[in-house]
């Protein structure tokens, strides 16, 4: 059967290659012909002059408005442009106001402009085109301030009919100068160029919020300083834009300027359009009746998904690429939808988590507010312990983030861990005494490798591992804590915590590591912790490259072992 399915598979992608390399060599042959036959170089030769005088023209403009800061003026431009170019012009701003045009500058009627699509003229500041020098991120406010000032300057020159031209500066950046002397102009136009001080706060607020957000989109400063978010281009951009040129409209020529440059003759074309279009069409159907619909579901499924419905799956036919692909996408929902549910799940708990302590605090606020209760030691006392709880929950649930993320600090040495199950057994004596619970260590008498850990997290794990288990023990039991090589094959140690408590149910057990699972749901925090230290424990475990596995007898007690490589 799968030689077959292979089988039928290769036949398909061969005829569909074969059915592709036909369309497209018919179309090419038929296109390269038309082409040929109908246009000729002389086609070819003036779209090159027209692209060529489009690309000198739009060129100077830009450099116009670059150095000028404004559109103001352009007319001269635009006139001399005309006579060398022999083109009509004309410069309008995207609400249709036209700023300059070669038909009226020349005393005639406007004449309607081409068909030919328009080209823009775009001078506004980049922030990507002019960051040559700048010293990282913290150098964007100085580049605003600067380009603010030179955008004045040349404004004010250009208003005041002083010819200006540029001045490249000695850390790369450029500035304005008057060519035609003036001096007395721009010093004046000088003293009115500078950034308030209210502009510049403004700069640093933006930037502020842009260059420090959690997640940014970089992009690449060109002086090799660094990466810039992506947003120091858009505030650059807004800061300058009330005094950077507005976009304008190119557009060259006028109505049926182009008529009879070209002879075409359609009653060739069309035979061997019609036919191509015949042959695409065709191969179009044949190919979408097997492998559109197949795309379409998914498709559909993808916007439902999209749309929050996390429960669209997609059927999967054949055993081809289409099929791979309805296989992934289902994975794909499978996770989305075990992640939304995980989410909600964890929210809600940590809600339960907050709601009652948080309640009660804010009643013996308000209770206090309102006179009926007398501040004294013990309330705050109370209160400051309700606080404490809380900032223990908070960073507990910090240190489970980090650790899901990969983010957790590790400061490893080579870690004995019979001295280290001693070290816990020490830490936690007088916990188990006041229980009532005998706390043991059982060290193999076996030399143990060592372990390349971090003690101190793993004194925390095997600690909170140990806290559960006296929790979970009535007065009398026992808890031991045992260190040994792994049964069977590999290299190791496995540190096991064991109790005589009151054991795990067997369809709790799969739970056992959850966020906020407690063994018994009618326990609160005061008797039945926070519900985190199992799942911290398996976390920190994970980080060493171990395992952590729960195994446990309803009635008869629970038992925790932990696996970790040897160093």
């Amino acid at each position: 059967m799968g030689r077959g399915r292979r089988g039928l598979l290769r036949r398909f992608r061969v005829r569909v290659f074969a059915l592709i390399v036909l369309v497209a060599l018919v179309s090419t042959g038929a296109t390269a012909w038309l082409a040929a036959y109908t246009t000729g170089v002389q086609l070819t030769e003036s779209a090159a002059v027209e692209q060529d005088t489009m690309d000198t023209i739009h060129r100077v403009l830009v450099e116009y408005g670059t150095l000028h800061g404004t559109w103001e003026g352009v007319d001269r431009t635009v006139r001399e442009l005309g006579e060398r170019t022999g083109e009509r012009i004309r410069l309008s701003t995207l609400d249709g106001v036209v700023v300059a045009d070669t038909d009226t500058l020349a005393g005639r009627t406007a004449r309607p402009p081409s068909t030919r699509p328009a080209t823009f003229l775009d001078a506004r500041p980049r922030l990507t085109a002019e960051a040559a020098g700048l010293p990282g991120p913290r150098g964007v406010a100085e580049l605003i301030d600067h380009r603010r000032r030179v955008l004045r300057l040349s404004t004010c020159l250009t208003r005041g009919g002083v010819p200006i031209g540029r001045s490249v500066l000695d850390d790369g950046r450029w500035t304005v100068v008057a060519t035609g002397g003036a001096a007395g102009a721009l010093a004046a136009c000088r003293s009115q160029a500078g950034s308030s001080a209210g502009e510049r706060r403004a700069d640093g607020r933006e930037l502020e919020t842009c260059l420090d957000p959690p997640v940014v989109t970089p992009v690449l400063d060109p002086s090799g300083g660094g990466r810039l978010p992506g947003c120091a281009e858009q505030v650059y951009a807004d800061r300058l834009r009330p005094l950077a040129p507005v976009m304008l409209q190119l557009e060259l020529g006028f109505r049926d300027d182009h008529v009879g440059r070209v002879a075409i003759e359609p009653q060739r074309a069309l035979p061997a359009a019609g036919a191509v279009a015949v042959l695409v069409i065709a191969s179009t159907v044949l190919l979408s009746r097997r492998m559109l619909s197949s795309i379409a579901a998914v498709g559909q499924a993808a916007l439902r998904l999209g749309s929050g419905d996390l429960s669209g799956r997609v059927r999967v036919r054949g055993d081809d690429e289409i099929a791979d692909l309805a296989v992934a996408f289902n994975l794909m929902a499978d996770s989305l939808q075990r992640s939304e549910e995980r989410q909600r799940r964890m929210i809600s708990d940590i809600a339960h988590e907050l709601r009652t302590p948080l309640a009660n605090i804010r009643g013996y606020l308000e209770a206090l507010h309102d006179g009926v209760l007398a501040p004294d030691r013990g309330l705050f006392a109370s209160l400051h312990e309700e606080a404490v709880l809380q900032q223990r929950l908070i960073d507990d649930l910090q240190e489970l983030a980090l650790a899901e993320s990969g983010r957790l600090v590790l400061h490893r040495a080579r870690v004995d861990a019979a001295e280290l199950l001693e070290t816990v057994r020490t830490a936690h004596r007088a916990i188990a005494e006041t229980a009532g619970v005998t706390l043991r260590v059982r060290a193999s008498g076996e030399d143990l490798p060592p372990v390349d850990a971090d003690p101190d997290r793993l004194r925390q794990a095997i600690g909170n591992l140990v806290t559960n288990a006296v929790r979970a023990t009535p007065p009398g039991g026992s808890v031991t804590l045992r260190a040994g090589r792994p049964d069977g094959p590999g290299t190791g140690v496995v540190i096991t915590v064991a109790d005589t408590g009151c054991g795990i149910a067997p369809d709790e057990l799969p739970r056992v590591f959850d966020r906020f699972w407690r063994a018994d749901a009618a326990r609160g925090r005061d008797t039945g912790g926070r519900g985190l230290g199992l799942a911290i424990a398996r976390e920190i475990v994970l980080a060493h490259g171990g395992s952590l596995t729960a195994d446990s007898v309803l009635g008869a007690g629970s038992v925790f072992a932990i696996r970790l490589p040897a160093g």
